[in-house]
């Protein structure tokens, strides 16, 4: 990979990174440090092949030291999530991702998972943050930031979907106003996103999700807050009716 791709996949997910990076509370640094790069890695924030930021920012970020962030980042090697590299251009690089692992592995992710709860949970943010967005309205760098996230899925290969799907919504979460609904939502959009990586993507439910995220952007931009909230709620109720389709 080359230096620009690599800087390129940085630097556009710093923003992104603001919303699920920050400092952990003393005493439980290892455990809340891992959690909180699985998230990054799991949430697509930067892309397979991409390189994460420096252990410099990183440990800034994360308010630890880099002894513990070395121990965090080895753990997700051991998983085959990143890799190590060395040299000029070197540092951690997110692995990309391969295949679908099917359903013995969704049932194996089950078992800790409260899959209902996770639904319900989802969609209360999820709702929440349209219905703040269009109650409140947004600026014209908002706004244009909204419209921008929409237009990367629609142009999205197959491949690309789910990850640009993702950072639509987390998006819309953002501009709500309220950091600690973002963050909530991006732990909850991880573990759903473990499970959907376990199921196919389905062409004609991925053209109606499109139409359903147009439809949710033009009621936000236009300020109609009941009609966002419907929205996204019926949205939300698609995606776990596929879940529960696959999972019965």
């Amino acid at each position: 990979m080359s230096q620009a791709g690599t800087e390129h996949g940085t630097t556009g997910a710093g923003d992104r990174l603001a919303s699920v990076l920050r400092p952990v509370r003393a005493g439980n640094g290892f455990e809340e440090a891992l959690e909180q790069i699985l998230q990054v890695v799991r949430l697509g924030l930067v892309p397979g092949g991409e390189r994460l930021p420096s252990e410099r920012e990183l440990a800034e970020r994360l308010g630890i030291s880099r002894v513990t962030l070395r121990e965090a980042l080895k753990v997700l090697q051991d998983q085959g999530l990143v890799e190590s590299r060395r040299g000029r251009y070197g540092g951690t690089f997110v692995l990309p991702r391969t295949g679908t692992p099917g359903e013995d592995e969704l049932r194996r992710r089950l078992e800790d998972v409260d899959v209902e709860d996770t639904l319900r949970f989802r969609e209360v943010l999820e709702v929440g943050a349209a219905g703040l967005c269009a109650a409140h309205g947004l600026d014209d760098e908002q706004a244009g930031r909204l419209r921008e996230a929409l237009a990367r899925t629609h142009d999205a290969p197959l491949d690309e979907y789910r990850r640009l799907d993702t950072l639509l919504h987390l998006t819309l979460a953002e501009l709500s106003g309220s950091p600690t609904l973002t963050a909530q939502y991006a732990a909850v959009r991880a573990t759903v996103n473990d499970l959907l990586d376990c199921i196919p993507l389905l062409v004609r439910n991925l053209e109606h999700s499109q139409r359903q995220h147009t439809a949710l952007v033009e009621a936000v931009l236009e300020g109609d807050a009941d009609g966002a909230r419907e929205i996204m709620r019926e949205h939300c109720a698609g995606t776990a009716a596929l879940l529960r389709g696959f999972l019965g």
